[in-house]
């Protein structure tokens, strides 16, 4: 924990001026308190004992004082809570920025595990509760220290025997205090992963609102809902059972200490050693007293918010990306497009059998190369490790004879494109969409890139045109015309090496065709692998790889494996 909160402090750093001023700011807020019970002592030991005028004159002094010093405090709590809430809004940024950015670098073994409800919730809630604490812990706690050492020492002058007997509950509160402790953080952590599983199901849902209304499922939908709703509930009820316990607890014990000091204090002004100035003052600032143990209080709910928040998004960050950059990786330039794989083998982190096993390779700059067989054999799996999207267990890929963990990942990833059968189109127009292949095209290479994807006649048909809006993941678009902006992002991207992950078996005959048209146009003279099941797009290609559990079984023209009568022999029968 004591290292967590040395990594949390340095969030401050780039707004040290502000967090100091903060800081002082608060003290000053806190010392002001701290003065007006000095005042009422003052009036009523020595003003009261005045004639008329002096203490008219003493009391509008004073008051003038005490406005200045309410002036003072108001500007103070001003800017705390204005620039200190923007040092923290500024904070959450910074940290938004950074798990984001991190997001960005983990592999797609990280995303093949993982909910995306949860990863969004250490993006949004968590980092709220985190950022609330950085700004309102460090100010609650000075404003209280200052408040509950200023009190302790002025009640320390007026009756020592008063503070102690003020005091005298306080070890017991602290046990309290830390024994509820431990069991909220607990609690406040279970709270944390349920809303995040709450969120994953509900981005599961609406991403698929089709598919429920298609099925008429809105009820069960809504009852698996519940059930998660009801966990969380249950977890909530858990973490304000222990919070309920600690705040009647803590307000108990600073009522008694009151209860306490008002039967001492009786006593003692029965007795003569407590005078009426002072046991008035007293209670006063064991009111000053209380009061910044109850902010401690409310802090300490804070603080499990927030630090179970910060423990959640530091297990994020302390998430190793698979794929890493060697620090002398040089950029990847003048690629012809020569693919090579020497002994080639593959198995998933959490699987003890390998999907590629000794996989030999050596495709030529410009070949078209078509990938056959059944689910399962690791078809996309071999073409997912060129862009080093997966790495590789054993062997070598190379590119045009440089092996690809010796280069950048952006200039590996720069030159080859990938067209898949689930297309993922990003919200915002289909001009942004096609750019997206290449963010600092022109208008002309965009239009030009949607003329060589067939794309360019459905989209003048809409009344924006390239400015139309597609929706969410693309949902006003037929498939077709989804698969046709894809092509066209990677036309505009102009890699030297593509991947098509069987990127037409999802259309209808008629949009296959376009689209097998547009791939064809995109192909030419670029190395190409073509994952795909129909024939139509696999009998023209130069090579066939056919993949079985034992790796590359066959390999040859649709010709040559046809005449050879094996497995994709057999394989092209079945689909006839």
């Amino acid at each position: 924990m004591k290292q967590n909160l040395k990594r949390l402090i340095r969030y401050y750093k780039p707004y040290l001026s502000t967090f100091i001023i903060d800081m002082v700011l608060a003290i000053v807020s806190a010392l002001v308190t701290l003065v007006i019970p000095l005042v009422v002592r003052y009036i009523t030991s020595k003003v009261v004992y005045m004639d008329s005028d002096s203490a008219l004159y003493t009391i509008i002094v004073i008051t003038v004082l005490l406005f200045v010093l309410v002036l003072i405090q108001g500007g103070c709590n001003f800017y705390i809570s204005n620039f200190g809430h923007v040092m923290g809004a500024k904070i959450e940024y910074d940290m938004r920025a950074e798990i984001f950015n991190h997001y960005q670098k983990l592999s797609y073994s990280f995303y093949d595990d993982q909910k995306v409800g949860q990863l969004l919730s250490r993006i949004t809630s968590d980092l709220f509760d985190i950022t609330e604490l950085l700004h309102h812990g460090p100010e609650n706690i000075t404003i209280s220290f200052i408040k509950i050492v200023g009190a302790l020492c002025i009640l320390g002058t007026i009756s020592l025997r008063l503070t102690l007997t003020a005091f005298i509950l306080i070890p017991v509160m602290l046990l309290f205090a830390y024994k509820l402790n431990k069991k909220m953080k607990r609690a406040f952590k279970r709270n944390r992963e349920k809303i995040g599983d709450i969120n994953a199901q509900i981005e599961d849902n609406l991403s698929g609102i089709r598919v429920v209304k298609s099925f008429a499922n809105e009820d069960i939908e809504c009852e698996k809902f519940k059930q998660g709703n009801d966990k969380f509930l249950e977890s909530k009820k858990n973490s304000y059972h222990y919070m309920g316990t600690y705040h009647a607890g803590l307000t108990a014990f600073t009522t008694l200490i009151n209860v306490v000091v008002i039967a001492v204090g009786g006593v003692g002004i029965a007795k003569g050693w407590v005078n009426i100035t002072d046991f008035v003052t007293f209670l006063l600032y064991i009111n000053v007293f209380t009061e910044p143990v109850k902010v401690l209080v409310d802090f300490t709910e804070q603080f499990q918010n927030g630090y179970s928040g910060y423990e959640r998004f530091l297990e994020i960050l302390s998430v190793e990306p698979d794929i890493k950059e060697k620090e002398n990786a040089v950029v990847l330039s003048n690629v012809k497009g020569g693919v090579t794989f020497e002994n080639v083998s593959f198995k998933y982190s959490d699987g003890n059998e390998f999907v590629l096993s000794h996989v030999n390779l050596n495709v030529a700059p410009g070949k078209y190369i078509a990938l056959v067989g059944p689910s399962g054999v690791g078809k996309t799996t071999l073409c997912s490790l060129i862009p080093r999207f997966y790495e590789a267990s054993e062997g070598t890929i190379k590119i045009d004879g440089t092996n690809i963990k010796d280069v950048t990942l952006k200039s590996l990833r720069d030159h080859i494109g990938v067209v898949q059968q689930d297309v993922y189109l990003f919200m915002g127009t289909i001009k942004d969409n096609i750019k997206y292949g290449k963010p600092d095209a022109t208008d002309e290479e965009i239009i030009e890139a949607a003329k060589n994807a067939n794309a360019h006649d459905f989209i003048m048909s809409f009344e924006k045109g390239y400015d139309t809006d597609i929706g969410q993941r693309g949902v006003k678009l037929s498939g077709g015309q989804k698969q046709r902006l894809s092509i066209a992002r990677v036309f505009l991207k102009n890699p030297p090496i593509l991947i098509f992950d069987e990127a037409t078996s999802a259309l209808d005959n008629e949009s296959e065709k376009v689209v097998q048209d547009s791939l064809e146009k995109l192909a030419k003279n670029r190395t190409t692998f073509v994952i795909a099941h129909r024939l139509t797009t696999i009998e023209n290609a130069e090579e066939i790889l056919m993949l079985t559990e034992n790796g590359i079984e066959e390999s040859g023209t649709h010709q040559e494996l046809m005449a050879r009568n094996g497995a994709y022999a057999k394989m092209v029968k079945i689909h006839q």
